[in-house]
């Protein structure tokens, strides 16, 4: 048995989805997985951007046959200007969201102290300190107790070929600068350099866990502000996910004011206070761009995904439309859910939506009218009753972080 072997967590039971790029930790990941796990489904994402693109498509083809994996490759369009690797990185788990299972990426120990000491230099706060997780909703990484060299062993051990990336070796993107010149200083000042950042982070994410138990996803500000003064200020931090703690009392103030208040707290983040609860945001999101959702089907929408399954839920499926239209609200809209007709202002309100979320949610409209409005309403007419013979569930699911 291979180091990875004894050292891999999180794969067995139901489908997963195995992001595949063709190098050896994504190698390696899809090996154990079809031996631990099932159905495995591999998703390798070919860009289009590298000589070698089709080449390491047409590897992935043949591993997967070897292993008995199913294979579903996507190619993007061309690439924005921008962020390539935020671009690429949105593409592939875009994908993936679409498939059925666990998200398995081959991320290792190696990529997680190369996480922690990138997230030093470019952001303040303990998210630097705590790394990857070994799950996050549907996303697992299963070899992030395996170092690089691991997976590259099992690889050999069990005659596996990878392709490598030779974009890896470029220094114009700041994580290659981190592999080839800081990690080898840091290994220069002692030889166990890596090992004691890995237990470190083991020490850090319990202590975290603690702290996060303490808190509620949008805690009331009364509760906050009875604390302890040390455990308060953590709280706030924890919360705001950088160094905030001098600035405690000024935020937990914007209660006092009644309504919705919101203090600056510099590099786009702010804390916000709506309804006497406390969050910290970046500012809005632009609104999502418009879709078309099939009844049954599903579709991206903004931080999500809309999904509607025919067989069983809350709405007739006879009332809808073949295909709905999906689109950020807009004002002036109204719909009719029981009780009468309501301006969706006036619903968000009854139901406590943060103005500033509003725009994110999708508005679901069958045929001119609106059907469907997340934890919000439905729509009379839509609304499925003791004499409807097709229902449907509407589901709005958020992306995994």
């Amino acid at each position: 048995m291979t180091a990875a072997e004894r050292k891999a967590r999180g794969l067995g039971g139901g489908p997963v989805v195995v992001l595949l790029s063709g190098g050896r930790d994504s190698v390696c990941l899809l090996d154990l997985a079809v031996r631990r796990a099932g159905p495995v489904t591999a998703l390798h994402v070919n860009y289009g951007l590298r000589e070698s693109a089709d080449g390491d498509e047409a590897h992935c083809a043949a591993l997967c046959e070897r292993l008995g994996a199913t294979l579903v490759v996507h190619r993007p369009g061309r690439p924005p200007e921008g962020n390539l690797q935020a671009w690429a990185r949105a593409e592939r788990y875009g994908a993936a969201e679409r498939l059925d299972g666990l998200i398995a990426t081959g991320h290792t120990a190696s990529d997680q102290v190369e996480t922690v000491l990138y997230r030093l230099a470019a952001s303040p706060g303990r998210r630097a300190l705590l790394g990857m997780r070994e799950r996050e909703g549907r996303l697992v990484r299963p070899l992030l107790a395996c170092t690089r060299d691991e997976t590259a062993a099992h690889c050999r051990a069990r005659g596996l070929t990878w392709r490598e990336d030779p974009t890896n070796d470029d220094p114009a993107f700041a994580r290659n600068r981190v592999r080839h010149e800081l990690l080898p200083a840091f290994r220069g000042l002692h030889p166990a350099a890596e090992e004691n950042v890995l237990r470190t982070l083991e020490v850090l994410r319990d202590e975290a866990a603690v702290l996060d138990d303490l808190i509620a996803p949008e805690p009331d500000v009364a509760r906050l502000a009875a604390l302890p003064p040390a455990l308060r200020r953590l709280t706030v931090q924890a919360m705001a996910g950088r160094p905030v703690g001098a600035r405690t009392d000024e935020i937990l103030a914007l209660g006092a004011r009644g309504g919705t208040a919101a203090l600056d707290l510099g590099g786009g983040l702010r804390a916000v206070v709506e309804y006497g609860r406390l969050r910290f945001d970046h500012g809005p999101p632009p609104a999502p761009v418009p879709a078309r959702l099939a009844v049954p089907g599903r579709t991206p929408y903004g931080a999500g995904e809309l999904v509607c399954e025919v067989g069983d839920g809350p709405l007739d499926a006879d009332a809808l439309e073949p295909a709905l239209e999906v689109r950020p609200w807009r004002a002036g809209d109204r719909m009719r859910p029981a009780g009468g007709t309501r301006t969706l202002q006036d619903l968000f309100t009854d139901r406590k939506v943060p103005r500033e979320r509003r725009p994110q949610v999708p508005v679901v409209i069958s045929g001119g009218e609106i059907a469907w409005v997340p934890g919000v309403a439905t729509g009379a007419r839509f609304a499925a009753t003791e004499t409807t013979s097709r229902r449907a569930l509407l589901d709005w699911r958020a992306h995994a972080s």
